[in-house]
């Protein structure tokens, strides 16, 4: 992994920063690589029970760094095909970060534009600063999208507003997105580590395997039918019934006191 893209684990929490403030954290080549396996990496870290997504300097991040991807493009030999074979993989982050068996926030301190955008809508919850800002941006580069925002953002707005956001790419400030459901809360900028670290060490202390199937059930709901969604629903309780989490539960409603979980 470089100094491009970094990784804090602590308290059970995963922070990811990326870590290009010159370019206001641009998604680079290095970066399209780096992100899905990072993402992989924490999701399968049975220690880690929330992940957290952040740019360092002043922007969450910028979208994609068109010189460097225009550049890396020169002079390939490859077909569109596998040109496209590779985007998809590099983009395959968004999925992770909707749904990978545990919470995922993404830290808002600054511009979140294209990809940047869509990267913070994949995560279950995003939590800005007052000075972010929010743009699908791709019309003004002559791009059509990407890292699934042509599915978070209508679910979020409504697919009128959405299509509106993708052909206008109109620049929304704290109080727009937070008018228009993009983020949970905006808070005051000196406040945002806190407000969301405080959220974020919460969620990872917390019972892990019931976050999974809280994050099954919602993913089923997104596509699936109510039955589905039951059933689902069944099985994550059953599961849960069987664990120490639910069990350490159940002993300190008895006796009055916070549970102490341990993900299992």
């Amino acid at each position: 992994m470089s100094e491009e893209l970094l990784v804090h684990i602590e308290d059970h929490v995963a922070v990811i920063t990326i870590n290009r403030p010159d370019s206001y954290n641009a998604i680079n080549i290095n970066l399209l690589d780096e992100i899905p396996k990072v993402l992989q990496t924490v999701s399968e870290n049975a220690d880690v029970g929330c992940v957290v997504i952040t740019g360092s300097g002043k922007a969450f991040c910028s979208g994609g760094d068109i010189n460097d991807q225009l550049n890396a493009a020169k002079g390939t030999m490859k077909t569109s095909e596998e040109r496209m074979d590779d985007l998809r993989r590099a983009i395959d982050g968004a999925r992770l970060l909707h749904e990978m068996p545990k919470p995922t926030i993404a830290m808002v301190n600054g511009v979140a534009a294209g990809a940047g955008m869509t990267m913070a809508l994949a995560c279950d919850m995003r939590i800005a600063g007052r000075k972010a800002r929010m743009t699908t941006a791709f019309a003004k580069v002559g791009f059509s999208g990407d890292y699934g925002g042509h599915y978070f953002l209508p679910r979020l707005v409504g697919t009128a507003k959405a299509r509106e956001l993708y052909f206008t790419s109109e620049v929304l400030d704290s109080e727009q997105i937070e008018s228009l459901g993009l983020v949970n809360r905006v808070v005051p900028d000196e406040d945002l580590v806190k407000v969301t670290m405080d959220l974020a060490k919460k969620l990872g202390n917390g019972p892990r395997i019931a976050w999974r199937y809280m994050k099954q059930n919602m993913k089923i709901a997104e596509t699936g039918s109510l039955s589905d969604v039951l059933d689902s629903e069944c099985a994550g309780i059953r599961r849960c019934r069987e664990t120490k989490d639910h069990k350490e539960a159940a002993r300190a409603f008895i006796e009055k006191r916070p549970p102490v979980f341990e993900g299992r």
